[in-house]
């Protein structure tokens, strides 16, 4: 529960005081708390500084030293203390010119000692240590404020004023600082300025020395003038509070803001004031100050970091602690918030003392905040971000946050990450980062099913690892790289998912479905792998990769998940509970039922592969050397030397090969460490990255031409050469020396080719030669290598040596000596030896080359050739590939059968088709017996019926047991009874053998249902039966089902027979079966199944009555049913057993039984009987109930009399009731007498309306009941049931009134309501006669009575009446309000400028807002009358432009110009920009710049319409021109706005005048070159339409070429915009023109998507054809022809008005401005204008007229 106080304005409440005042001065000098408010510094006047903690006990002091020891100790004061930011540090600050740093510690064990002395010029006023910042700032009385580097030892002046330096203060973000001087003014310096681009320097001058100086959300100065003054960013006053006049008011000095800045307190005599800023209202609010009598002048203050104290010193050396809030509260009783600012909040733990301050960066105030997640985490919210803390890790988070109305779900099973669900939204919050983590869309919000991973392990290369898988949709998981904001993965299931995790690296996803199967996915292979079928638990181990799972029984462990078939499984009982992981020992915890059982993992399996993950190998190389060596760590040890050789780790990596045995690599390794040993001593720098040591490694991993790079890199060519010689690699150390021009190459190569003479190496010395071009050299080598394909290859490649007969038949007759026949066959067929080569081809079998010698040469043989080639490829059982060459020789039947033996049965068919038929027969039964054994019956069966073998057919589907398509067949080639009579025979056959199921299948098929029936009533499988019944004869199933069931009772099946009885509906025949076996429990349970608990307890109740005695009592105890036993037997007349059932177990139901067995007598009419009953049944009353019914009174008087005399009275009464009903009224009132019931007598008479004799009992009998029956009866009188007339409602008035009792009188003419008469006039004289009787006789109720009336009266409309009425009691306001309430607003305003002139304004305003909220345009009319600027805002609203426009033209200039803003933004707001321009050209556009932002929105809309006419591009232009012109006349002349005006204008003009031309022949090339000089202005105007429009116009003038450029940079413009960003675009083709790059891109496509369709293809056609270039068109400058810019000489050329187009020579200048035309575009213009229907062009020239003056040179010859 929350317990608030009010947080409205910051209280100071005393709370201790830790030094005690002395009884004269003894000034406190300096105050200071440590950033982490863990200490408060105390500078006393006797230059000692106390140290407090932050309970405020005194920890420790030390006294401070001079600057020299000569002056003494006495030489000087501590003028001012600081702390620096990491609160260890403590400068004191000293008048003898100098500032000591004393190194204080963390704590209050460490040594004090002075780290650093700066000596300064003049004596250190004050000083200032801002956070974040390295810097001291130190104010000095000469006026410089200076900056101690702690680091560098030294000072340097940040800057000099030449004037004292009184006060200093640090911004609340540590940006910057402000300082007083002794001329008042106030100096601002940054050190960042954050880009705000602040003023720095004098910012302010102050009335007096700002003594009290503070920096919060304002700067805030105060001194001796007795002012407090807040200044803005720019040093204006913003705020001023002035105690000036105020006598006990003294000087302020000094001044002390909160940690948010937020609040300020100021110290004065005796006083602190305090002042809250308002960030919501921008105002400062003065709280209520906190005056201490007998405190004197406050010298020094300081607030806590955390903003819950402020500690002040004073005159006296008084030290006192003042407790700061705005609001507290407890939450739980657990946690106490204290709101020490908007912004801030102290949270502190009531259990363990723990604090964390919360606080707003942002300076926003924080509204709520609550304690979640086991009472682990914070969560707030502010107006704009939410805020989010953890209590354990003190890390705090501020996110923007939009205001979602609390809807947020907060979940926290993360420790690193908080998941905040919204709307379908995921958004993920690390906690410590002030930016949102990552968003995702997901509705799935179950934390099972959401993994996030936040770099819980480090890893080798990887500094940043944050990784979040999550459910897209139930079956797609999608994994997010938060750190990049892409999804990496997404993985597509076929089945939901239902549970699923990352490992702690994020490479690895573990996901169950629904199915409970285990799945992983690899996220850098994207692979998915089945790892388990059945998973009720799964689970990573704790800090590694292994995975832990059950299965059933089993435990299953994956020590290495890289390889998931890899699994180790162990046998267990029970349930995984928890995996457990201390002390080098994992831990399975199992439940078995009767406890917990644990089960260790193999932690050196765990340990070493999650080092290797982790790449810490030093971590597993100490952990493999406690093992024993065996296979498994023999695999480990060179699994991590294959890693760390990889990481250059190469102590580790020696270490291993030596741990297995690999003496060699080992004894390497140690050489290659020895060197990087060597080089790391010599250079310092790591060894491993010499060339020497990365090229012996690359050696060792055969790595060779690497290693021989980083030697040739080094000029290493000798060690290169070396290397390869002592591999043997002379042709690599030979490439080397060649590479590098090495002088003993020559000698290198002969050495080698000798060494490969003397080793028989004919065929490597054979390569060298061809090598060195000594073709002939190599052929001979190769020969005498026996290597006659080499020889032949290189004779081939050489045409010189084709030529050489005798060579080429060696080296022939080789190859065929070698059965290299191809190869043969190709020399003699290059030496034109055709005979031969065709011989050598067909004797290799090389059919193909023989086919192609044989068409040019010997064509006959070709056919042969492909026989042979067939028969040769189907001895090969080449099949497939025979058949085609069988065809080709014309061998159908061969390429049958080769199809056939292929199983290339299409093809064979194909063939067989063909044929004819004599031959194609023989082969149709194997095709179908083909089908036949792939299960395609219907081929088959179409190739048997083609084969003329139909019975093979009826055999294949009756073997397959297809009996239908059997049947259709065989009623085909068969007679129907013989079908039958097969199909019957067959059916018994499989009777007789069992096969119940196929032989009912047959009897169907020959539609012999009832065979089928009786041969399973015969084998007495009655479901078979009824379920053909159920088919076949439907209508006899009920029949059946009876008919089987009575069979089955009559043979004592009783079970069977229930079964068929309640399939027929007929559950009750099987009650009754098992009723009439004396089956109880079998009949209770049938009937509970079907008949329901009522049906059972009826069988119960009959079964017990069977039983009788103890037995009954027993039964339905058993069943519960006792009582509802009981009560059925008695409700349903079987008393006798109900008593006995009672006697026998329930006796206290005894009287219940005689009552009913009374009541049933009683109906019975058997009322002696019934008496005995009801008095056997302790309810005598109920047999004088019973006479009375009967009324039978003397029965009645007697059993009252004997048995129950409390109902004597009760006979009397019925009597008297009976007696009533026959209007024997003085029977019935002497009956009640006697029964001493008068108060009976009164209500009978009452409800007679015998009201006389009622009253006449009442005071007779009950006197106490009178005045009550008085009431009543005149309510009676005033109801509906009474008198109605007027005369009546009148009559008790005039009575009262008549008698004196004017009180009663008017109270009676004031219960005359609307509900009792409906005539108003009535009414109205009515209450006024009450009015008139109060006035005159009982004026004190007068005011009230007119109250009532008044009230009355405007209830029925009586307005004027009431209002009159108030005005004769003198209440003029009610009276006014009445007028109004009537709407009679004249007589309101009359009234009240007669008789009550103060309420006039009252008036008017009420009858302003009743035409407000009236609403309409007459009622607005009136309104602007009374208030013409809520009238016209009213016309606003309703959207009556028109009216509101006409109507602000009466209110002079400036409202007009404001309406006329306001109807141009609504216009443009809706789509209608030509509207506002409209607008805007009638009424005209003033230069105002609260304008600007609309005519900018205005002039881009118009800029991207597609086409408008003229006369909008003409009226823009002219608003534009006037507008530019009016800005000039302004301060505003030299703005960037007006500059941005200028540009707008030109483009506007650029429209105007192609609009003009458009249409024009003579003028089209104008209108192109504008089109394209537009593109240099393609910041303003849309980029897309800029280029668009160009590339069309160029296209429409055949400029292919540019056309090309603008039309693909279009294109991607189009991409761009669809992908938000112009970073993937290619600026290549615009280089040097004057077309901007960065400009902004558009939010939706200028054109639709089928002309961009027709764009891209226009593009592809032209960038295939080759004919276009993608280039732009030069001038004769050699730059881009539209460029202004010169792309050599960079001279910008003026554009021409005309064209846009640079004007380079025959130009035309202009009087005015700066402008300039080409002189041929000037003429073709001008030349158009003088044409008929040429309205357009003259408009341009008289614009050009007035924009730019007359043409300096206005020669329009063509000369």
């Amino acid at each position: 529960r929350l317990i608030n106080t009010s947080r409205r304005k910051m209280r100071l409440k005393h709370l201790k005081t830790l030094m005690s005042p002395t009884d004269g001065a003894f000034r406190i000098t300096a105050v200071a708390f440590s950033p982490n408010s863990v200490k408060l510094a105390v500078a006393t006047f006797d230059r000692v500084v106390h140290l407090f903690d932050e309970n405020g006990e005194k920890r420790d002091k030390f006294a401070c030293k001079p600057a020299e020891k000569e002056y003494g100790k006495e030489s000087f004061q501590v003028s001012s203390l600081a702390f620096s930011p990491d609160s260890t540090t403590l400068a004191v600050g000293q008048t003898d010119n100098i500032v000591f740093l004393y190194k204080l510690g963390e704590g209050w064990t460490e040594k004090k000692s002075i780290i650093n002395k700066f000596f300064q010029d003049s004596a250190v006023t004050c000083l200032v240590w801002p956070v974040q910042q390295p810097a001291l700032i130190i104010g000095l009385a000469d006026g410089k404020v200076r900056a101690a580097s702690v680091k560098a030892k030294r000072t340097h002046t940040i800057y000099n004023t030449d004037q004292y330096v009184c006060s200093l203060a640090a911004s609340p973000n540590g940006k910057g600082i402000i300082s007083g001087h002794g001329d008042n003014s106030i100096v601002r310096y940054f050190f960042d300025d954050e880009g705000t681009g602040a003023v720095q320097g004098q910012i302010a001058k102050h009335s007096c020395e700002p003594y009290a100086l503070c920096w919060g959300s304002s700067i805030v100065a105060a001194g001796c003038d007795r002012k407090v003054v807040m200044y803005g960013d720019d040093g204006k006053v913003i705020q001023q509070f002035d105690y000036s006049r105020e006598a006990d008011e003294k000087d302020f000095m000094c001044a002390v803001a909160s940690p948010t800045g937020q609040s300020v307190v100021m110290g004065s005599f005796n006083r602190l004031r305090v002042y809250n800023f308002s960030p919501r209202r921008g105002v400062w609010d003065e709280a209520k100050s906190k005056d201490i009598p007998n405190l004197y002048t406050i010298t020094a203050l300081a607030w806590k970091k955390d903003g819950s104290r402020v500690a002040a010193g004073s005159l006296c050396g008084s030290i006192e602690l003042f407790d700061c809030a705005l609001k507290r509260s407890v939450y739980q009783n657990k946690f106490e918030m204290t709101y020490v600012g908007l912004s801030q909040v102290i949270v502190k733990n009531l259990t363990s003392g723990t604090r964390i301050n919360l606080r707003s960066h942002y300076g926003y105030e924080i509204d709520n905040v609550r304690i979640m997640g086991r009472d682990r985490y914070l969560v707030a919210f502010t107006t704009d971000t939410l805020l989010l803390g953890d209590l354990i890790s003190c890390k705090l988070s501020e996110v923007a946050w939009m205001n979602s109305g609390g809807n947020e779900k907060f979940f926290f099973e993360n420790d690193s990450v908080c998941m905040v669900f919204n709307a379908g939204e995921l958004t993920l919050i690390e906690y410590g980062l002030s930016d949102i983590l990552g968003t995702v869309r997901t509705e799935n919000m179950n934390p099972h099913q959401i993994s996030v991973r936040i770099n819980e392990r480090k890893q080798l290369g990887v500094a940043d690892n944050k990784k979040l898988a999550y459910l897209v949709d139930l079956k797609t998981v999608a994994i997010v790289d938060l750190v990049i904001g892409t999804t990496v993965a997404v993985v597509n299931h076929d089945v939901k998912v239902d549970w699923l995790e990352l490992n702690e690296t994020g490479r690895k996803l573990l996901f169950r479905d629904k199915q409970l199967r285990l799945h992983l996915f690899d996220i850098p292979g994207e692979s998915k792998a089945t790892i388990l079928n059945y998973c009720t638990y799964v689970q990573w181990v704790p800090l590694s990769d292994v995975v832990v799972a059950q299965s059933r029984s089993q435990l299953c462990v994956w020590y290495n998940i890289d390889s998931p078939e890899q699994v180790t499984t162990f046998p267990m009982k029970g349930d995984i509970v928890d995996i457990e992981r201390n002390e080098g020992r994992t831990d399975v915890m199992v439940n078995e039922g009767v406890g917990t059982v644990s089960y260790t993992l193999d932690e050196g399996l765990i340990e070493f592969r999650t080092a290797i993950e982790d790449g810490d190998y030093i971590r597993a190389v100490v952990f493999l050397e406690t093992l024993e060596l065996s296979p498994e760590t023999e695999s480990m040890w060179r699994t991590l030397s294959e890693l760390s050789l990889k990481a250059k780790q190469i102590l580790v990596a020696e270490r291993c090969y030596a741990a297995v045995g690999d003496v060699a690599k080992a004894r390497y390794l140690r050489e290659v460490n020895k060197i990087a040993s060597y080089v790391a001593a010599e250079t310092g720098r790591d060894g491993t990255d010499h060339f020497m040591v990365r090229a012996k490694l690359a050696i060792l991993n055969k790595e060779f031409k690497l290693a021989e790079s980083i030697f040739m890199e080094q000029g290493r060519v000798n060690e290169a050469m070396e290397m390869y010689q002592e591999l043997h690699m002379w042709d690599e150390s030979i490439g080397v020396a060649e590479a590098a021009g090495h002088p003993e190459l020559e000698t290198l190569k002969s050495s080698y080719f000798q060494h490969l003479m003397d080793t028989s190496q004919e065929e490597r010395a054979g390569e060298l030669r061809e090598g060195q071009g000594d073709y002939m050299g190599a052929i001979n080598l190769y020969m005498k290598a026996g290597l006659p394909a080499r020889a032949a290859r290189v004779a081939l490649e050489h045409s010189e040596l084709t030529g050489v007969s005798d060579v080429m038949e060696r080296i022939a007759a080789a190859l065929m000596k070698a059965g290299l026949f191809e190869k043969a066959g190709e020399m003699f067929e290059r030496v034109r030896m055709h005979q031969k080569a065709f011989e050598a081809y067909r004797k290799g079998k090389v059919y193909r080359r023989a086919r192609d010698v044989a068409r040019g040469t010997f064509p006959n043989e070709v056919v042969n050739l492909e026989e042979e080639w067939g028969d040769h490829l189907a001895s090969q059982k080449q099949w497939d590939k025979a058949i085609e060459h069988f065809i080709e020789a014309g061998r159908s039947v061969k390429a049958i059968e080769a199809a056939i033996q292929s199983k290339q049965w299409n093809k064979a068919i194909q063939i067989v088709e063909m044929q004819e038929d004599s031959v194609a027969v023989r082969y149709f039964r194997q095709i179908a017996q083909h089908f036949a054994s792939i299960n395609d019956y219907e081929a088959a069966e179409r190739y048997y019926v083609k084969a003329g073998v139909l019975k093979d057919a009826v055999d294949m589907y009756v073997g397959v047991n297809m009996w239908e398509q059997a049947h259709k067949l065989a009623v085909g080639c068969m007679k129907p009874e013989d079908v039958a009579t097969l199909y019957i025979s067959k059916a018994q056959d499989m009777e007789s053998e069992g096969k119940y199921r196929e032989a009912e299948r047959l009897y169907v098929i020959v539609n012999e249902p009832d065979l089928a029936i009786n041969m399973y009533k015969t084998i007495k499988q009655y479901d078979n039966m009824i379920r053909l019944v159920a088919v076949h004869h439907k209508d006899l199933l009920t029949d059946t089902h009876l008919h089987l069931a009575k069979e089955m009772e009559a043979e004592g099946q009783q079970r069977q027979a229930e079964h068929h009885y309640c399939e027929a509906g007929d559950w009750r025949a099987a009650v009754n079966m098992y009723r009439a076996a004396d089956m109880w429990e079998e009949s209770y349970r049938v009937a509970k199944s079907h008949g329901g608990a009522s049906a059972a307890k009826q069988v119960a109740y009959l079964w017990a009555k069977s039983l009788g005695g103890e037995s009954a009592v027993k039964l339905l105890t058993k069943f519960g049913l006792l009582d509802a036993a009981v009560d059925y037997a008695a409700d349903n007349s079987s008393f006798d057993f109900a008593f006995e059932l009672a006697r026998a177990a329930l006796r206290n139901k005894l009287p219940e039984i005689h009552l009913k067995y009374a009541m049933y007598l009683e109906d019975e009419g058997k009322f002696a009987e019934a008496e005995s009953e009801f008095i056997k049944a302790n309810k005598p009353k109920e047999a004088v109930l019973m006479y009375v019914h009967g009324q039978d009174w003397n029965s009645a008087q007697r059993v009252a009399e004997e048995y129950d005399p409390s109902s004597v009275a009760d006979v009397l009464v019925g009597q008297a009731r009976v007696a009533f009903e026959r209007k024997d009224y003085q029977a019935a009132e002497s009956f009640l007498l006697r029964a001493h019931r008068p108060e009976l007598a009164v209500k009978f008479y009452k409800e007679a309306g015998m009201w006389t004799d009622s009253i006449r009992v009442a005071r007779d009998y009950v006197p106490n009941k009178l005045p009550h029956l008085q009431k009543e009866y005149e309510i009676y009188m005033n109801s509906s049931k009474g008198i109605r007339s007027k005369g009546d409602l009148l009559s008790p008035a005039k009575t009262w009134e008549q008698s004196g009792d004017y009180q009663q009188a008017i109270g009676a003419y004031l219960k005359i309501t609307v509900q009792q008469n409906s005539d108003y006039d009535f009414l109205a004289n009515c209450w006024d006669k009450a009015v008139e009787l109060a006035m005159k006789f009982v004026p004190e109720r007068a005011t009230a009575v007119v109250g009532t009336v008044c009230e009355r009266l405007a209830a029925i409309e009586r307005f004027e009446q009431a209002a009159e009425l108030y005005l004769g009691v003198e209440m003029v306001k009610e009276a006014i309000d009445m007028y109004m309430k009537g709407g009679l607003w004249d007589q309101a305003k009359r009234t009240a400028a007669q008789m009550a002139p103060q309420y006039a304004d009252y008036v008017s305003t009420q009858y302003k807002g009743h035409l407000t909220s009236t609403g309409g345009a007459d009622a607005a009319a009136m309104l602007v009358g009374e208030d013409p600027i809520a009238g016209l805002d009213m016309l606003a609203r309703q959207g009556q432009w028109d009216k509101c426009i006409t109507m602000a033209q009466k209110q002079g200039a400036g409202v007009l110009n404001k309406y006329v803003a306001m109807y141009a933004t609504h216009c443009i707001k809706s789509e209608k920009p030509v509207d506002a321009l409209q607008l805007f050209t009638k009424y005209g556009a003033p230069p105002s710049a609260q304008n600007f932002n609309i005519y900018k929105r205005l002039v881009l809309d118009l800029f991207s319409l597609s086409s408008p006419p003229y006369k909008v591009w003409a009226d823009l232009r002219d608003l534009l021109y006037t507008l530019t012109d009016a800005i000039a006349q302004t301060p505003a002349a030299d703005t960037a706005a007006a500059q941005e005006f200028e540009d707008f204008l030109l483009v506007s003009h650029y429209y105007a005048v192609r609009s003009a031309c458009h249409g024009k022949k003579s003028l089209e090339p104008i209108a192109v070159k504008l089109t394209i000089s537009l593109l240099r202005h393609s910041d303003i105007v849309p980029v897309d339409k800029a280029f668009y429009e160009a590339g069309i116009a160029a296209k429409t003038i055949s400029q292919d070429n540019m056309a090309f450029v603008f039309l693909n940079r279009f294109l991607d413009l189009c991409e761009a915009i669809e992908e938000k960003s112009l970073d993937s675009m290619d600026n290549s083709d615009l280089m040097d023109t004057d077309i901007p790059f960065e400009v902004p891109l558009p939010e939706r496509h200028f054109i639709a998507e089928d002309k961009r369709e027709e764009i891209k293809e226009w593009v592809l056609a032209v960038s295939v054809d080759q004919q276009v270039e993608q280039s732009l068109s030069v001038d004769e400058r050699g730059t881009y022809e539209a460029s202004l810019v010169d792309a050599q000489s960079k001279v910008r050329s003026l554009p021409c008005i005309v064209s846009g187009y640079p004007v380079l020579r025959n130009r035309i200048e202009f009087r005015k401005r700066s402008q300039a035309a080409n002189k041929e575009d000037w003429n073709k213009l001008v030349m158009a204008s003088k044409v008929p229907n040429s309205a357009e062009c003259q408009d341009v020239l008289r614009f050009l007229g007035r924009w730019c003056g007359a043409p300096q040179n206005p020669s329009y010859s063509f000369q």
